[in-house]
Parts: C-alpha cells; structure tokens; sequence
C-alpha cells in the first residue's frame, strides 16, 4: 500500500448507508503486512442470494477456484477476504488453505463451508498460512456490525492508494433498496471478467441466477472496458450478493433479469460497477492522468473495443501521455496494430476535444501550443474516428510513470 494518495484519487467519498442482512468486520491477521487490517469478514442473513463472475486465466487462484465450485449453490453466508498473499500457484497447499479457511469461517458464523466464499489478493506463488484465521474469524463473526464499508475497502487493499467505495439507492416496487460497492486494483488490471477484487452488496430480492445475469452483463462496459497494464491477474473476482431483506418493506422478488420492474435497480447498478471501475483506473500504479478513450465509427462495437484497447495497452501511448506530449503517431500504430478494419486515410484524432489529425493526415488547423496546454490537464480524453461504421466504444485507462516500475520494482522486497 502506498502511502501517497493518487492524484487522481476522488475529492470526496461517499456516505455508505447500512444493508440489513450484511455485517461487517476487519483484522489485524498478520498475513504479510504489520500494524494495518489484512483481514475482512463479511455475514451474510440466510437465504442470501451470490452471483459471480472471475479470471478467464488458465492460472487461476486457489480462492477462484473454491467460489467457482461454490457458486452453483446461488447461496452464501459469508465472504472472507485477505490481502498481502493472493494464494495463487500455490498448489494442493493453496486448496488445503481454501478448506481449511472455509471451515474456520463457517464454523464462526454457523454455516456450511459451501455457503462461504473467499478471496485473496497480493503476492503470486507463497503459501498462505490459513491458521492464522483460526480464531480471529470467531471474533470477527461475533463483532460484525451493519456497517464500516470505508473500513472493510481498507482492508483488502495492496498497492492501492485509497480504499474504493460507490453506493445508489433506488426505488425497487414500493420499497428503496440500497446497492454498496467496494474495490481493490491497482495494478495487474486488465478486462478479462473484472479485473481485481470488488464486491457488490444489495437488500433487493432477487434470484441467483437472476442476479448472475445482471452482473454478468454490468462488467462489460464497465470492470470490463478498465485497463491498467494490460496484465490479467490471477485472482480476479466480482462478487455480487442480495440480502432480500427489502421485500418485507414491498419489494417484489425478482427471479429473472428481464422482469421490467428491475429497469431502475440494474441502471443504479450498473452506475455503482461504473463508478468503482473508474476508481481503478484513478488509482493506477503510478498513475498522474485519467485516461478516457473513445472509438467511434467502427465497423462493429466490438472492433471498437479491441482497438481502443490496442490503445489503452500501448506502452508508447501512455508514456506520451505521461510526458503531455499529443503524440498522435503513437494512437494511429496503436490503431494499425489491432488487426481490426481501419483505413489510414479515414482516420481523424483528437486529444481533450482539439482535433490532431484528419483525414489520415496531421489537422491543417493544428497549433502546437493550444495541444500541449491541453494535455496538462489531469484528465485526458482521446477520440478517434475511423468513418467505416457505427461501432463505439469506451475504455478507461491511465499514463505510465516511472513510479509503477518503481512499485513493481519493489513490490516483493
């Protein structure tokens, strides 16, 4: 963890309402880290519904595996989540620590061990010494308490500067229902399911299978369309989990995601996985500029995505970046490379709204001076336009410094 906040971090962070049926609590377990929580135990009421969606690396994480299996039930009790020892590649040894954590857990709160789900975030390859929750799960089952979300993000954070938190509220029948969020990444951000840890918690009452669909489709254009390095970890998880406790205030229940009455629920929810992606990307490892990047007329959305991705990836782009330097030469390589339809002499670039280049040439109105005084601001937007189609899209993304390799450099040491 970083001890200076980003510069891009939010000015302000929001109130977390409570969520009847979700508890929480934090510890100092003393997994890697000294005098700082590394420990989060989140309970669950009975009958909570969890949906979930994870890496697509071939090198998943002990604790993926482990919700993975579980989330067939549709139901959970508990999540516990640990940060500085992501239990990844660590063999028979790492699924012994998944049982035996879920064992401890669900001893603690009552349960069964299927009703648990578990996360770990921070160093690749170490064995995690699970006994160290034997004891401290018990006391965080019996002082969980319906609230400290800004604590709980602090807990599970690893190189980020600030912890990361959204809510909404929203109308769900006659009742209003509440959706809390929080995230951790930093680094090793790149869309491959959502990219890090977060999750989602909601007092609406809606079915498992229901809720895997809606959180299936929120990621895409939102965990989804973040890029930090273009490295996909190992341990990606986003867990969504509903109480259903707002149906005593007249929430209807809600067993399939098309039902119209969910319109507002999944537009709020949506905003909160929005909101927490972009959290990610102002908190990139090293990171001086939001990067906003749009690609409009492609063939299809989905070519948009892999070239603003191509983009977003780009070493070269987001050092030019860094260095406020409108290198437009950089965004048309980054463009010819992703093997997408494109045509050189179609393209037109623009950096913070001032076109750079049109017609696959630089803008005959161009002004050196106007450009590089844009590119100081904190946040930059590029645009480019192939006029081959109607395909669009948006990625998110940040500069490269010398600061992430010197976190990288470290990271271990």
């Amino acid at each position: 963890m970083s001890s200076a906040v980003s510069p891009l971090a939010p000015k302000s962070v929001p109130d977390m309402p409570t969520i009847a049926g979700v508890r929480l609590a934090t510890a100092e377990a003393g997994i890697r880290y000294k005098n700082r929580t590394d420990v989060l135990l989140a309970v669950m009421d009975k009958g909570t519904a969890v949906a979930g969606v994870f890496t697509k690396s071939k090198c998943p994480s002990a604790p993926v595996e482990w919700c993975r299996a579980k989330l067939k039930g549709g139901k959970a009790r508990a999540l516990v989540v640990n940060s500085g020892n992501a239990n990844a590649f660590t063999g028979k040894t790492g699924r012994a620590s998944t049982a035996l954590t879920a064992k401890i857990a669900a001893k603690a709160v009552g349960c069964n061990e299927s009703e648990i789900f578990l996360a770990s975030t921070g160093v690749i390859g170490e064995p995690l010494d699970a006994t160290k929750f034997d004891g401290v799960l018990g006391r965080l089952a019996e002082t969980a308490e319906a609230g400290d979300y800004l604590a709980a993000a602090k807990a599970i954070m690893t190189t980020d500067t600030f912890p990361k938190v959204a809510t909404a509220t929203v109308k769900l029948g006659k009742a209003k229902v509440t959706i809390n969020g929080m995230a951790k990444g930093a680094g090793m951000i790149a869309p491959d399911m959502a990219t890090m840890l977060s999750f989602i918690f909601t007092d609406a009452p809606i079915a498992p299978a229901a809720l895997q669909a809606l959180l299936k489709a929120g990621v895409e254009d939102t965990f989804n369309a973040v890029t930090i390095d273009g490295d996909t970890s190992t341990s990606d998880t986003l867990l969504a989990f509903a109480t259903g406790a707002a149906a005593e205030h007249g929430a209807p229940k809600i067993s399939r995601a098309s039902d119209p009455r969910l319109k507002a629920f999944v537009k709020a929810f949506n905003q909160v996985l929005a909101n927490l992606s972009e959290q990610v990307a102002r908190d990139g490892e090293g990171a001086r500029k939001l990067v906003d990047i749009t690609v409009e007329g492609a063939k299809t959305k989905a070519s948009a995505r892999k070239i603003a991705m191509s983009i977003a990836n780009s070493p070269l782009v987001k050092t030019a970046i860094a260095g406020e330097d409108a290198n437009w030469g950089r965004v048309v390589m980054a463009v010819g490379k992703a093997g997408e339809p494109a045509d050189r002499d179609k393209l037109s670039i623009s950096f913070n709204g001032i076109r750079v280049a049109k017609s696959g040439a630089r803008d005959p109105s161009y002004d050196e001076a106007q450009v590089s005084e844009a590119m100081k601001a904190p946040e930059i937007a590029i645009k480019v336009s192939l006029g081959l189609g109607k395909g669009r899209d948006r990625v998110l993304t940040c500069d490269l410094t010398k600061e992430y390799i010197a976190i990288n450099g470290d990271y271990r040491s």
